[in-house]
Parts: C-alpha cells; structure tokens; sequence
C-alpha cells in the first residue's frame, strides 16, 4: 500500500527489506540509499519522473549499489559523508551542512555507529518534520555496531531524540517486527510497545509497510530511547552479569543483548 506524506514520500521495495525513499516534488524527485537501480528505474518510469538528485546516508552496497547507474542516467549530484571510500559522490556533507533539494531545506547529522560514516537527513517546515536516518535508527530498534562503539550510538541517537515527537523517521529496512520482538523480551510490561507490536503484527499479516515511525512513539517503545527504563536495566544487568552505571553501558548491554537475540 503506497502511503504519501505531506514531503510527498514513497517507499520504494528494494531486496528482502530495504526501502529506498523517494521525495517527490512535480515532476522530479530525489532518492536515499539506492540499494538497487532497477525498482527505481521502473518508479521513475512509471511516475513520469526525472531525478535531480541523490542522498547516501553511509558505504554500504545496500545503499549504494544503484547510486551510479542512476546518476549517469541522470545526470545529477550526489550527496553523502565526507571521506574518499563512497565513489561517485559530487558533494560531501557533514555535521551541521545545510543543502537544498527540490526547495526544501535539509539540515546533515553525522551518526557514527552502524559505519563511522553514518549520516542522516532532517527536514522541518510548518508542514512536518522528516528524519531520513538509514540504518542509526529503526523502529523499535537501533543499527548494528558494525564501525561504531556504544558510546557513537548513544550520542547520534541523542540527536535524534531532541527533535520534534511528531518527526516522522524514514528508516532504511522493513525490521520493525523482529525488532519489537526484541523489544518485548527486555520490556514485557510496556504498555505502548504491547499495543504498538499488535498494531505491526497486523500490518505486517497483510504485507504492508510498518514505515514511517515517528520520534514521541520511539520515545514510548524504543529500548534504545529507554535506557533508564528500570526493567530493562534488569534484563540487561541480568544479562551481561554486573551492574550499569551508565546510558552508555546499558545501551551496549542492550545492543549485545539484541544481536545473539
């Protein structure tokens, strides 16, 4: 089921779970993290629509695979992280850059953790506000550690629980069902992420898109925004065999408690 947005944004399927975004604005669009050339060739074929440019929030080929052949066919720029190891960006962004697409103003977060180059796109207007944030911030859920250490995490994720609750998060992957799984095992009596994980298990009964999130309902159901949460500092103690002193440590536990999950 195609869901528009204020923005004029659709997610377009990529592999098993990626979701390619694409911004759209009269006749043209942008894209973010094209994994795959070909389902946005056939979007922007069958929508009558050109590509005036492209946003990579970090190297991975799931992200950039598509990024070239898009961008010889149409000849546009090429946003993403500073740093020699993405080939094919025309412009290189980092904290605090402002840049301007489609006439909208888009301010860039470095979010080391998943990959050291991680950044994210926000966007926020009288109409709404629109995190595009990759593979840092998920639905109930936070990126791999891949690069990054716990306390990379912590501090991009902070930067994103600052912004607007009604913010609307356009992460990269369909992961929410698996993560609130997760989730429900560390922080059982969580009255919001028990409603909210029916309300996915339905969406997702009928194959449709759990995305996008938003900020307040992250706060509410995110064990990664509830660091301080009392059962999940026991889950997470009872885990790793010690006590936390810390947001960062209880993320870490978290974090590793959520990858052997």
């Amino acid at each position: 089921m195609l869901k528009l947005f204020m923005l004029n944004v659709h997610p377009i399927p990529a592999f098993t779970d990626n979701y390619i975004w694409a911004i759209v604005y009269g006749n043209s669009s942008v894209v973010v993290d094209p994994g795959d050339s070909s389902p946005v060739f056939d979007f922007l074929k069958s929508n009558n629509l050109d590509l005036e440019s492209i946003l990579i929030t970090h190297h991975h080929f799931d992200h950039t695979g598509g990024m070239l052949d898009l961008a010889k066919k149409y000849n546009c720029p090429v946003y993403g992280p500073t740093g020699d190891h993405i080939d094919g960006l025309t412009n290189k962004v980092s904290e605090g850059d402002e840049i301007t697409i489609l006439n909208f103003k888009f301010k860039v977060f470095e979010t080391p953790g998943h990959t050291l180059d991680h950044i994210a796109y926000f966007h926020s207007s009288d109409k709404g506000s629109y995190l595009f944030c990759g593979d840092t911030l998920f639905s109930g859920g936070c990126g791999r550690l891949f690069e990054g250490t716990a306390e990379d995490m912590f501090t991009s994720l902070n930067k994103f629980i600052s912004l607007p609750e009604e913010t609307l998060v356009f992460c990269a992957h369909e992961y929410t069902q698996s993560n609130l799984k997760f989730a429900l095992s560390v922080n059982p009596s969580n009255l919001d992420l028990i409603k909210y994980s029916k309300e996915v298990d339905e969406l997702r009964s009928n194959s449709e898109i759990t995305l996008p999130s938003n900020i307040g309902l992250e706060k509410k159901i995110n064990p990664f925004f509830l660091l301080n949460d009392k059962e999940i500092l026991k889950s997470s103690e009872q885990f790793i065999g010690e006590k936390i002193s810390n947001s960062m440590e209880s993320l870490a536990a978290i974090r590793s408690m959520k990858d052997s999950f």
